[in-house]
């Protein structure tokens, strides 16, 4: 067996043509959906970024007791598992910087090797020590242009004067790196390869020929980047973001195609597994938000595409799944390719258990750690919020304790204590760490920086676009013993029931 798991940032599902798209062509993800099982009922687990990446590797939902963060010590990732069971090789090739950041610094190497292609939004990638800032404050919208050091939007500027022709954009140099890869290794058995790209992920930046299509007449200064937040910009500059963010899944679209097109030409259908899919949504306007963390997980957030072709199953190709499965579900479908088993901290299933639309799972969580805890179960989306998010108890369990950026501050683990094992830590004691309003995570990726905290249920037959709550008891009833049980399966600590006003359910 051999593997290609293709990770895009920030894909929206809707956007897509076999997905019901209609603004942006997207040929090749047709294309692909006929090539393989298109999951209807994917969704995402824990969020943003690197939370749904821990998802991804483990097998697991982390949200629930845990932000955004390193790999743990007690994790299982599927790729080191591989390596163990089956002698499996594993490549990484990313432009995702935030593997090398603090609080991600333990995923790539789980691998057997990998690439780091650089230059994506703040990566620290070019060492300018006096830009010329006068010239690139005329070149770049005031709303994400900085000078300052160690700025996201800063680097980026900088980063971007190094990126010129098509060939040095960094997703078209982590296709071309993949490529090397399947060149050098195609004769060879028992490997998987993962080609990550930040793409479609903001700011919105393609070579040009991807924004002629989208073109809206704008003649202001570079305006590809939304703030997290409320829509307040005009309509021009509204159009002109999303323009952009066309433009930038156009190319993601033709990259797709030049994979497709080596899979045709090797005649790897025949004995390559491909799995394509992304980590979350975006928000480009719907329900008067740009981006996600700051507001309810809507259903563009929430809801995203995932495609598998399985060798062993030529016959399901083109063929469409309702099964519900979520991010969890990647790591045991890996494992499940190569015959290796499962952990038993494992919650995930194995997706091509699911291919042929079996059901194996009534309702799925999802969420931000310190937000609302969410619940889908095919038809209905719960979203419970504490009642009040400034007055909450709210811990983080870890051994790694690093936020994002930096480690936790000496104020924040002044109130640590030590905390017996929880269910799937394998008998590690951890760190508990209280929430403080002073985190880092507290207002960048937690309930600080939420604008929404409205408990909300959704009918999606009859209101796809949860444009008005339902007010149905019976409902939300049935729905909260389900998120009940599933957060007791998880293994969720006690206060994450409080804090919703749950009961742990005692049959869990």
């Amino acid at each position: 067996m051999k593997a290609v798991f293709v990770l895009f940032d920030s894909l929206n599902r809707h956007m897509l043509g076999c997905y019901g798209g209609k603004r942006v062509p997207t040929p090749n993800f047709d294309r692909l959906a006929r090539r393989s099982v298109s999951f209807d009922q994917h969704y995402v687990g824990s969020l943003p970024c690197m939370p749904a990446r821990r998802d991804m590797l483990t097998g697991r939902l982390t949200f629930l007791h845990r932000s955004w963060g390193p790999l743990e010590p007690f994790d299982n990732a599927f790729p080191e598992i591989l390596h163990k069971e089956t002698g499996t090789y594993s490549h990484l090739i990313t432009d995702h910087f935030h593997y090398w950041e603090d609080g991600g610094a333990t995923y790539h190497n789980r691998y057997d090797s990998y690439e780091f292609v650089r230059g994506q939004e703040g990566d620290r990638w070019k060492a300018m020590v006096q830009p010329h800032w006068e010239r690139l404050r005329e070149k770049y919208h005031a709303r994400q242009f900085s000078d300052a050091r160690r700025s996201y939007f800063g680097q980026n500027i900088i980063n971007r004067e190094f990126i010129k022709e098509e060939q040095d954009f960094p997703s078209v140099r982590c296709f071309a790196e993949g490529f090397d890869f399947l060149e050098r290794n195609k004769d060879a058995d028992n490997w998987l390869l993962q080609i990550e790209t930040f793409d479609p992920h903001e700011p919105f930046t393609a070579p040009a020929r991807f924004k002629e299509a989208f073109d809206t007449g704008w003649n202001g200064p570079i305006r590809d980047w939304p703030r997290y937040g409320r829509v307040d910009e005009l309509p021009a500059e509204c159009e002109e973001l999303r323009a952009n963010y066309y433009a930038v899944v156009a190319m993601c679209d033709d990259l797709l195609g030049q994979m497709l097109d080596w899979f045709d030409a090797n005649d790897m259908w025949k004995d390559t597994a491909l799995v394509v899919t992304t980590d979350h949504g975006f928000l480009l306007g719907e329900h008067d938000f740009w981006a996600k963390n700051r507001m309810n997980l809507y259903e563009e957030v929430a809801h995203i595409p995932l495609f598998l072709h399985d060798p062993r199953h030529p016959e399901r190709d083109g063929t469409r799944s309702q099964a519900l499965s979520q991010s969890i579900d990647l790591a045991p479908t890996f494992l499940d390719l190569f015959g290796a088993t499962p952990p038993a901290e494992n919650e995930g299933i194995s997706l091509c258990r699911m291919a042929d639309g079996t059901a194996l799972r009534d309702g799925l969580l999802f969420g931000y750690f310190g937000g609302a805890v969410n619940v889908a179960d095919g038809r209905y989306t719960y979203h419970r919020f504490p009642e009040d998010l400034s007055k909450q108890e709210l811990y983080q369990y870890t051994l790694m304790p690093t936020h994002i950026f930096s480690p936790f501050s000496t104020e924040e683990l002044a109130g640590a204590t030590i905390s017996p094992p929880l269910g799937f830590t394998k008998g590690a004691n951890l760190l508990k760490v209280p929430v403080i309003e002073r985190s880092p995570m507290y207002n960048n990726y937690g309930p600080g920086g939420l604008l929404e905290s409205e408990t909300r249920l959704y009918d999606l037959a009859t209101d796809p676009g949860q444009e008005a709550p339902l007010n149905d008891a019976a409902t939300e009833a049935r729905l909260a013993a389900l998120m009940r049980r599933l957060m007791t399966a998880n293994g969720a600590p006690p206060e994450a029931f409080v804090r919703i006003d749950l009961a742990p359910d005692s049959g869990g």
